[in-house]
């Protein structure tokens, strides 16, 4: 039986009536946060039940941190601590335009994905032959980047931009993640495909481990909230410049042939146009390709000023050319990272 947890309630602190730059000048040490009673409880509770109804004996211990992370050798999981209060989600928002795991689903697929790397190094699977010859091995050095093929069948898709081909480790954490998925139908889903012989490997596995003891049982934290001295906005400077340094870019050719005025009409200036419906054409680009809204704001400042150095007007059908723009930058985002030269940064 699912276990019974009281309703989310948010906790009063000094700083959540703070305005954003109040809230940039405080130590990550000095937010004094819990997760226990929040939202983020109710989702993590619901992926512990998912365990218990398969009888997976490990139930990984939760902290929080800066971001997303299971460390090596620990069943537990580090989640980013914008999810325990509405304040630091709100931050999260307007900083980088996103906030992973800050809708339930979202929230969920992340903690099965974190949850497989727990069961991984709860059993130390990676010290399976079968395990090795099914994903490989997992002393493989972890890149910086890497270059996914997506109409690879040989990994599932779980989270975006193709993340099981990142690493071995990741293989197995997104493969088990479908497989724990209430209602995934991972068997038709992955029918025909190569993916499907691992599902198929981590249900015979979690058979085999029904109701045995973890084998790694260490609660240890790493990096936990309260030992961070960095400042908020120290942390959001590193993230920004990071996902802004590796973007892709638009051609002054394309953007010419986009914005061609049509005979006899003026029309506005192309810069304000996507000034104006850069949100929803974010939006749409993101959806597409996974690629982050941040970095797509820096794509569409790109935009923007080359628009402006070419001079070049907005005219026709407004829907059709909002439309045509999302298409160019989801063509030219897919070629950025699909291509030989350009990979997705880790």
């Amino acid at each position: 039986m699912a276990a019974r947890i009281p309703k989310p309630r948010v906790r009063r602190t000094p700083w959540d009536r703070f305005d954003d730059e109040q809230l940039l000048d405080l130590r990550f040490c000095d937010l004094a946060l819990e997760w226990e009673g929040t939202t983020l409880e109710s989702h993590v509770q619901q992926v512990w039940d998912e365990l218990a109804l398969r009888d997976i004996r490990v139930r990984p211990h939760i902290w929080l941190s800066t971001e997303w992370f299971s460390p090596d050798g620990i069943p537990g999981v580090a989640v980013p601590f914008y999810l325990a209060h509405p304040r630091l989600l709100r931050l999260e928002k307007t900083m980088m335009l996103e906030a992973e795991g800050g809708t339930r689903e979202d929230c969920l697929g992340i903690l099965r994905h974190e949850f497989g790397h727990c069961v991984q190094h709860a059993w130390r699977l990676h010290r399976r032959g079968e395990w090795r010859r099914q994903f490989g091995n997992t002393h493989k050095p972890y890149p910086e980047i890497y270059r996914p093929n997506p109409a690879s069948q040989r990994f599932v898709q779980h989270l975006r931009q193709y993340y099981a081909q990142a690493h071995p480790d990741e293989d197995f954490a997104e493969t088990f993640a479908v497989w724990l998925t209430p209602r995934s139908a991972w068997r038709r889903r992955y029918a025909g495909w190569p993916a499907l012989r691992k599902l198929e490997y981590v249900d015979e596995l979690m058979r085999e481990l029904r109701g045995v003891p973890a084998q790694v049982r260490s609660r240890k934290r790493v990096e936990p909230l309260s030992s961070v001295r960095r400042t908020l906005r120290e942390h959001y400077a590193e993230k920004q410049a990071h996902y802004a340094r590796w973007r892709p870019t638009v051609q002054d050719r394309d953007l010419q042939r986009l914005f061609a005025a049509e005979p006899g009409r003026r029309g506005e200036p192309a810069t304000r146009f996507v000034r104006r419906n850069r949100g929803e054409i974010r939006r749409m680009v993101s959806r597409f390709t996974g690629e982050s809204p941040f970095t797509l704001e820096r794509v569409l400042d790109d935009v923007m000023s080359r628009c402006q150095v070419l001079d070049l007007k907005a005219s026709g059908n407004e829907r059709r050319l909002r439309v045509d723009v999302a298409l160019l930058l989801t063509v030219r985002t897919v070629h950025f990272h699909y291509s030989r030269k350009n990979w997705i940064a880790l």
